[in-house]
């Protein structure tokens, strides 16, 4: 996984972060975070899967003390050249290992971002569950953003293409993804999944789509020249983020676990 991401490295900002997708779908996470971090401010955060350090630097640009691990070399590298935060600070981390890193009781809330944990197999995910716990602070929170199994966008996606042995391939084992042209072993959860791998160590308090009407970055190409056009399809996404049903349909979605 590591040499995967490492190649993605270089590219990742431009293909992801500024594109007119990645930057609406972001911004729609941080709407979501935002909520939580006002209600019941961390004083350490963790996050896992940082890759380029966006949202570790938003964060930290707000005040909070930020630690963010990547199991990317060339991603931590990146990162820490876009940013002299002081309150934020990458570190080289595979999350399989990473609560054999820390302290107990070191963080406040813990954060990954667009897909990060679809990289663990279910058995490895159930771990990730039952040892992470002892990082968090008593209720801490866990805010995570998965790729569910049903994402509507890419089953028409594949549908018009004529694709029609990948219309489903969520729902399979495994998918291989495409990470720069690096493939990479990639494993879908719904929400429910979630709820019965996280049961034993955490309450799920919520969960809300990230992408329903939003498009899938794959396909920015077609929409960066049609400003009007996403622009409608944000509107529409403004008015279900807070719809929970949807959120298995969309491209991502963001929930919410709070350790017991």
């Amino acid at each position: 996984m590591k040499a995967d991401f490492d190649n993605a490295a270089r590219n990742y900002d431009a293909t992801f972060t500024h594109t007119v997708i990645g930057s609406m779908q972001r911004k729609l996470v941080h709407e979501q975070l935002s909520v939580h971090l006002k209600t019941s401010p961390p004083k350490k955060i963790l996050e896992i899967n940082c890759g380029t350090g966006e949202d570790a630097i938003w964060l930290g640009k707000q005040r909070f003390e930020v630690v963010a691990t990547d199991i990317s070399e060339k991603m931590i590298e990146v990162a820490q050249s876009k940013t002299n935060l002081e309150n934020v600070r990458f570190v080289k981390s595979d999350m399989n290992c990473i609560h054999k890193e820390f302290g107990p009781n070191s963080f406040d809330l813990i954060f990954s971002n667009f897909g990060g944990l679809n990289c663990l197999a279910p058995d490895e995910l159930a771990a990730f569950f039952e040892n992470i716990t002892s990082l968090l602070t008593q209720n801490g929170k866990m805010i995570l953003v998965i790729m569910p199994k049903n994402t509507l966008w890419e089953q028409c996606y594949f549908m018009l293409k004529m694709e029609f042995q990948k219309v489903f391939r969520r729902k399979g084992a495994f998918a291989m993804a495409n990470v720069d042209d690096e493939k990479v072993k990639t494993y879908y959860y719904n929400p429910k999944d979630i709820v019965n791998l996280a049961n034993a160590k955490f309450a799920v308090r919520e969960w809300k789509p990230v992408g329903f009407f939003i498009p899938p970055s794959y396909l920015e190409s077609f929409f960066k020249n049609k400003p009007k056009l996403i622009s409608f399809l944000n509107v529409l996404e403004q008015n279900i983020k807070n719809a929970p049903w949807l959120a298995k349909y969309a491209d991502h979605y963001l929930i919410v676990l709070q350790k017991k």
